[in-house]
This record gives structure tokens, C-alpha cells and sequence, in this order.
């Protein structure tokens, strides 16, 4: 099984580079202003679907996995037109079943070679890093993102590595990916959950962000956070705690059923306290020949947060019922019974 943040290909995740972060918690997040927001139509919690195209391509890594594992596999992966990370609409269709909707958080990567200094250039992990992702105003991309938001679902900004601390990096991705997208994003998600408190949030705010979801970890399930969603600036900028990335479970392929159980822990104990939850899905996840169990489980989990009373959608529209948002724009959502 290979992952964005599989060792075996990408930077060694540590808080000081910040390609993952421990459960962030004490003062600084415990003593900022909680969204009380009645939840809508008496949902017993939310339930927000969020996905990071990282890597809709799998390419040239195909070449890189054959020498670690099932090497005629990847040897076929990497010599066919066709793409298994490519789970756009195998998504779609999971979700248009169930009626609900989800967010997808578009990245515009930086290039090792011409966005970054020369010293850079001689760490391998940035080479790793840098190269091998997407160009946002490729025709399929374009199309992707276009079919998305006429079908309800949300487009949404992924800063790249580097910008959680560069404002104007972060400014003109928002722009590039509102030009292919022909309207403005209300939100997004940090690469790597790269996060500095409060700056990047006040740079989000300033380049007209309504909301953030960066806020979690990488390796650990939970409601480290709160259970809902941060009010940082005491004003109509919200913060969606993550509170499951599928790669933090144990692996479904392996042990369905601890997987499956951590997932109801959290889905009773958010049913308890009236909370908000996020759950991050990767779209590669949904290739069930690679990453057997993450498809089933992630169907199973809205499932089951329906038959529990959760509303479950998107950030972009939870945050509009939050905040009584009466713009009409088309919303598709759930609530269980």
C-alpha cells in the first residue's frame, strides 16, 4: 500500500517540517471562540466529507513502487493508459447514492525548478515533494473541477507545502484555481495539514477564505480540537477540526473491523456531544486493487452517520447554515432519520 505521506517516498513526517503534526491542543486552540450554532434540521451531529487531491496521477511512481512490491502490477499500471488514482468518479457516484455531497480541495504545487532556491534543490525529500504532481489548468483538471461544482459538490483551495506561511503564494493560488473554477472558493485545507496559529489563518482570511480545515493530525483519530468548529478572530471566519484521515486508521484491507470500530467510537461519542466531525479521504483511497477496505469503509462510515441523524455534507455548506446563509446556492446534503 503506498500513501502521500508513505515514508518509503516523501519527507519523513516530523513537527518541524511540519508534513505532519501531533494532535494540536492546550491553550492556544482550548481558549479560542466555539461556533454554537444550533446544527441544521435538529441533526443529532455533522458530519463534513473532504477529499485532497494530492495525486490524481500516478505516473512515473508506478516505476518506484515495482521495485518495492507487486512489481507486475505496477510494471502494468505504469505502461497502460489507464489511471488508478484517477477516483473522480467512482467518488461521485458513491456519493450521488447516498445524496450527499463532499469537498475537493485542488492543489497547485510549486516546481522544485523554477519556484524554489538552488539549495533546495539538492535535498532528494523535495524532489519527492515537488515534482510529480499536477497543472491545475490541464483540460482533464478543468473538466473535473467544472463537472464537480455543476453536480453540487464543493471545489476548494489546497495550499501548497510552502504557502501556509506566504500569503501571496496562497493569493494566487486562490486566483489560479478560481479562474478555472469561474468563481470564488469559500474554503480550503493546507498540504500536509501545515499549519501556523494563528498566521495562516489571518492570511486565509485576508485573501477572503471563509473557512479553514487544517487543524488535525495525520496519525491519530479524534477530537483533539473540541467538537466544534473554532470562531480564531470572534468573527465569521471558522476552523473545521479534522477529526479522522483514513490513513491514521488501522488498514481496512488488513483488519476491517478495528477500523470500522474506531469510526464508530467517534461517530457515537460526536452523537453525544452535539459535535462537528471532518473526515479526509484521499481519492487514490477509493482504488480498491491498491488500498483494499478504504472504499468500503468510507461508504460504510456516511452510512452509518445517517442511520445515526447526522447531517452530512460539505464544509463550504455547513458553514451556510451556520451562519443562516440565505444566498441560494445549490446545496445537497443528508440528514439521517
Amino acid at each position: 500500500m503506498t500513501t502521500d505521506s508513505d515514508p518509503r517516498t516523501d519527507p519523513a513526517p516530523t513537527t518541524e517540517d511540519g508534513a505532519d503534526r501531533p494532535p494540536l491542543g492546550g491553550d492556544r486552540i482550548a481558549d479560542l471562540q466555539r461556533d454554537r450554532s444550533p446544527l441544521p434540521d435538529d441533526a443529532a451531529f455533522a458530519l463534513c466529507l473532504t477529499h485532497d487531491v494530492d495525486r490524481p496521477y500516478k505516473g512515473l511512481r508506478s516505476l518506484y513502487y515495482a521495485l518495492r512490491e507487486r512489481p507486475g502490477y505496477h510494471l502494468r499500471t505504469a505502461l497502460s493508459s489507464s489511471n488508478p488514482y484517477w477516483q473522480f468518479d467512482e467518488i461521485m457516484a458513491l456519493e450521488e447514492a447516498l445524496n450527499v455531497r463532499s469537498a475537493f480541495y485542488f492543489l497547485n504545487e510549486q516546481h522544485l525548478l523554477t519556484d524554489r532556491s538552488v539549495r533546495e534543490w539538492l535535498s532528494p525529500a523535495n524532489w519527492v515533494q515537488h515534482l510529480g504532481r499536477y497543472d491545475i489548468t490541464a483540460p482533464e483538471i478543468v473538466d473535473v473541477v467544472r463537472e464537480l461544482d455543476a453536480g453540487g459538490w464543493e471545489v476548494g483551495l489546497h495550499g501548497s507545502y510552502h504557502s501556509a506561511d506566504d500569503p501571496n503564494r496562497l493569493r494566487e493560488e486562490k486566483t489560479a484555481l478560481e479562474d478555472v473554477l469561474g468563481r470564488s472558493v469559500t474554503g480550503g485545507r493546507q498540504h500536509y495539514l501545515r499549519l501556523s496559529v494563528p498566521e495562516t489563518w489571518e492570511h486565509h482570511r485576508a485573501i477572503g477564505l471563509a473557512y479553514d480545515a487544517s487543524l488535525g493530525s495525520s496519525t491519530d483519530c479524534g477530537f483533539h480540537a473540541g467538537y466544534r468548529p473554532v470562531r480564531p478572530f470572534d468573527d465569521d471566519f471558522l476552523v473545521f477540526p479534522l477529526t479522522i484521515m483514513e490513513q491514521a486508521l488501522p488498514d481496512p484491507g488488513a483488519d476491517f473491523e478495528a477500523a470500522r470500530e474506531i469510526c464508530e467510537r467517534l461517530l457515537q461519542e460526536a452523537a453525544e456531544n452535539d459535535a462537528v466531525m471532518t473526515a479526509l479521504w484521499h481519492p487514490r483511497y477509493f482504488n480498491e486493487r491498491e488500498f483494499p477496505g478504504y472504499r468500503s469503509l468510507y461508504r460504510w462510515l456516511v452510512e452509518r452517520a445517517l442511520e445515526l441523524g447526522a447531517w452530512v455534507g460539505s464544509p463550504r455548506e455547513l458553514r451556510a447554515e451556520l451562519e443562516g446563509d440565505a444566498r441560494g446556492e445549490s446545496r445537497v446534503s443528508s440528514v439521517g432519520p
